[in-house]
């Protein structure tokens, strides 16, 4: 049977008898291993959540209890509590954890962005080859993929998205497999365009069976998901799915392998399992702030029902990463893994903004959950110093004994290193999706965590030539109070380490493309 034309349950069925190897999309590594990995060499099993914010965790001391599986995980594990995403979206934070660069060298800072080239051979899929890693990757979602084609020749499997999709209408990856991301955007237009009555992709006749088979799946999961099935780039999905697809990888993948796992829940829409509707309908009331200037002024009251589906879809992530741990647990597949769990960046519901897709880098947007499980691991350590997802590729190699590149921006992670190496530690995000690949970053927003405090710079909107603003976390976590006017000192201090960031990485870039 052509995989293209295998169902999410012949592929769930057969991916537990045959090698992983065989069900790949279409391409495997074409050059030979490097060197054998050593005996007794870790398996790394790496899950990202989309648009999980740390803010929203009950395990970070959010006030509703959204993830007591992944609360009860971490009392076996390594904690991080102020550990921050590079970017405010997919692509830039996404980019981060497989290169171990910020988006300005990486230049994945476009919604449909890609690395720059040179990166391509630089990544943790080339890297952990080299030390004799089976390597897979596989995520719900479409711009995690047009990354991990560009890196697709380290893989050894390559799993398409539709693999564990209940409805796939993309067609760009069966046709235009070597320029997927180019055929991707493109079909992307044609079928979100009002113009377009038809595309050239679809005719008339397959998107109305596209249509019935949505219909039909959405019917038939009604009871399961009142409030929809889980669906993004017009693909339809159930996490159950994914769960179930990562047990029996962590099960039967050759020793030792690295999976990458990128699940999209809980990013929106809110498509929340039955047993976790209505479940946090409170009088609560988070901090009123007020909306910001470049926001499009969400309606409080739309922010706080929005806020409440999340917290939702939350809870049943954390249910099926608790089903995951506790079946991987019971068959022995965890005695020698090292288990990652993080999100490529975190969602807004204040200051008038519902999303991630903005200019905005406060900290429900910026920071997101890292937890870090040794094998045999029983006892919980928490690490408060400053760390960033570029920080993930340097610590994954320094745990199997590699040696970390001198290209790579982040550092090994306490506790595999002396904590009193990171006490001068400044982590960066940064968003420019509407700047040039190669020119220097002159319509960005930039936000730099030194200490306690963090400076936000904004430049190159309409009517702003150049605005800062500065927050003590520590004694105000919620960032109410600017003390840019009042604490002119300490603002000038950060805002020349910024600006001398700034200045080195667009050095190279002061006349455009290299």
């Amino acid at each position: 049977m052509p995989f293209s034309r295998l169902s999410r349950r012949d592929f769930l069925k057969l991916s537990a008898l045959l090698p992983l190897s065989q069900m790949a999309w279409p391409l495997f590594a074409s050059e030979p291993k490097g060197m054998q990995a050593p005996a007794g060499s870790p398996n790394i099993l790496l899950l990202v959540f989309d648009t999980l914010s740390a803010a929203h965790m009950s395990l970070m001391g959010y006030r509703r209890e959204t993830t007591p599986h992944i609360s009860a995980f971490a009392e076996r594990a390594i904690v991080y509590h102020n550990h921050y995403a590079a970017g405010n979206f997919t692509t830039p934070g996404t980019a981060a954890i497989l290169t171990g660069t910020y988006p300005w060298a990486n230049r994945a800072f476009h919604l449909h962005g890609l690395v720059d080239r040179t990166f391509e051979d630089r990544n943790i899929f080339a890297l952990l080859s080299e030390h004799g890693y089976f390597q897979t990757a596989y995520s719900h979602n479409l711009l995690v993929m047009s990354l991990l084609h560009q890196f697709r020749r380290h893989l050894d499997a390559f799993i398409p998205t539709r693999a564990l999709c209940l409805v796939d209408n993309q067609v760009s990856d069966r046709l235009f497999f070597r320029d997927y991301t180019a055929a991707f955007m493109a079909e992307t237009q044609f079928l979100n365009s009002q113009r377009i009555q038809g595309s050239l992709v679809f005719s008339w006749l397959q998107r109305l069976v596209h249509f019935a088979d949505k219909r039909e799946q959405r019917g038939a999961l009604q009871g399961r998901f009142p409030r929809g099935v889980p669906e993004l780039h017009k693909l339809l999905f159930v996490l159950e799915d994914a769960i179930d697809w990562s047990i029996l990888q962590a099960e039967s993948l050759p020793n030792p392998y690295f999976a990458y796992i990128h699940l999209l829940p809980p990013h929106e829409p809110y498509a929340t399992r039955r047993e976790f509707v209505n479940r946090f309908i409170d009088n609560w009331q988070p901090d009123t702030k007020a909306p910001h200037f470049l926001t499009k002024g969400v309606p409080a009251r739309v922010l706080l029902r929005q806020r409440r589906f999340y917290d939702e879809y939350i809870a049943y992530v954390d249910a099926e990463f608790g089903r995951l741990i506790a079946s991987l647990e019971n068959s022995g597949a965890l005695d020698n893994t090292i288990v990652v769990l993080t999100s490529d960046h975190g969602q807004s519901f204040e200051r008038g903004l519902h999303g991630h897709i903005t200019p905005l880098l406060y900290e429900p947007l910026t920071q997101v959950p890292l937890l870090i499980r040794l094998p045999g691991q029983t006892a919980r350590q928490d690490i408060r110093a400053l760390t960033s997802n570029v920080d993930l590729l340097p610590s994954l190699l320094h745990l199997v004994n590699g040696k970390i590149p001198g290209w790579v921006e982040g550092r090994v992670l306490p506790p595999f290193i002396d904590p009193a190496l990171a006490q001068d530690r400044r982590v960066y995000t940064l968003e420019a999706k509407s700047n040039p690949k190669y020119g220097p970053l002159q319509k960005s927003t930039s936000a730099m965590v030194v200490g306690r405090h963090k400076l936000l710079r904004y430049q190159g909107f309409p009517n702003l030539d150049r605005q800062y603003e500065l927050y003590d976390l520590e004694s105000d976590p919620a960032e109410l109070e600017d003390l840019y006017p009042s604490r002119p000192g300490l603002a000038a201090d950060l805002q020349a380490m910024l600006e001398n960031k700034l200045d080195q990485v667009n050095a190279q870039y002061g006349r455009g493309a290299p």
